[in-house]
């Protein structure tokens, strides 16, 4: 009775896991990140400011792979979606008086709606001109951020209310945690689904998708649409995390990190770029703090990092650890066949 017991509650957790998407490593991972602020030296309002914008980029690398992992494009404008869904997000807090809570949902409109629009323009494009056209459309949209400044006040700054009257990191870390986690489980239920598989076929061959019965245009501009809108919804947080707006928050060179993090950790797995985040972003900021008289020399570390990963380990992060499961299971089945090789030569 005992065994039957906690075999049902092995399979109940089991059921669980993979209803959110999670293996046990997963589970444990995130468990460690929670626990993290609690314990020196990461209980440090310093350390928790770094593990924060961690997760922001780590969330921003889930919502970006769901486009360049799974439809093959790479949205080169994709901070100008995350600061319209910010801007949004700030102006009515500002004007209307609502409370961040709510305007960070109903920010996500405008960046969703804008990624519709440039689904619509450039994904019947392909290569090089749907990047360069995401890209284009990501520098209009911060120029209209610096030219308006009657509503924006371009490069003053957008001051906006913040989420917590608390001099404490410790609220939005687990805030963005906790959007992390959404983030990622919601857009690995859209790959789980038939949905996700259209997008699997039309990222390995297009042509091939075409000839099955799949429409490549609607599906990307779906796809597109929906990481735009968690792009938006990231942006909101940032806004009422950091009370203050610029437009150096809708850069290339936003989109470059996040785009490096992402190959780095791993394309076509979501997961990948949120776990390489986390050491990346800490390690870069070490090298900011200790190198002040350098500007820019964590973008060149970024970019040899990612050649090195190109080149000798093209799946990231997500390569290795499947490589590190397969030997590990690789060894524990050759023990057990040696065992039982023993056990049957012995009788």
């Amino acid at each position: 009775m005992e065994y039957s017991h906690k075999k049902a509650e092995m399979n109940g957790l089991q059921r669980f896991l993979d209803a959110a998407c999670l293996t046990p490593i997963g589970a444990l991972g995130i468990g460690v990140l929670a626990l993290s602020p609690l314990f020196p030296p990461f209980n440090q309002e310093y350390l928790i400011r770094w593990l924060i914008m961690a997760a922001i980029v780590g969330a921003q690398t889930i919502a970006f792979d769901f486009t360049a992992g799974y439809i093959n494009v790479v949205n080169f404008g994709f901070s100008a979606f995350v600061g319209l869904g910010a801007y949004s997000s700030a102006i009515l807090a500002n004007h209307f008086g609502l409370s961040p809570w709510i305007t960070m949902f109903v920010g996500v409109l405008p960046a969703a709606l804008l990624g519709f629009l440039t689904g619509v323009l450039t994904l019947r494009l392909r290569g090089i001109f749907a990047l360069c056209m995401t890209w284009f459309i990501g520098l209009a949209v911060m120029g209209l951020n610096l030219k308006m400044v009657w509503l924006t006040r371009g490069p003053l700054g957008l001051r906006c209310p913040v989420l917590f009257n608390s001099s404490s990191n410790l609220h939005y870390f687990y805030t963005i945690l906790i959007m992390l986690v959404l983030t990622y489980i919601s857009l690995k239920w859209v790959v789980r689904s038939q949905m996700g598989l259209a997008f699997k076929a039309i990222g390995q061959n297009m042509e091939a998708a075409r000839t099955s019965g799949i429409n490549p245009i609607r599906y990307r501009i779906i796809n597109f649409t929906i990481s735009c809108a968690f792009a938006g919804w990231i942006g909101g947080f940032y806004a009422h995390y950091y009370g203050i707006l610029t437009p150096d928050l809708m850069h290339t060179n936003k989109t470059v990190e996040v785009l490096a993090i992402t190959y780095i950790g791993g394309r076509v797995s979501l997961w990948g770029g949120a776990a390489a985040a986390f050491p990346f972003l800490i390690a870069m900021e070490l090298t900011r703090s200790s190198l002040a008289n350098l500007p820019g020399l964590n973008l060149i570390i970024y970019g040899l990092i990612l050649v090195l990963v190109m080149i000798y380990y093209p799946g990231g992060v997500v390569q290795l650890y499947r490589t590190i499961v397969f030997r590990s299971k690789n060894r524990t089945f050759k023990m057990l066949a040696n065992a039982n090789a023993a056990e049957v030569t012995a009788k």
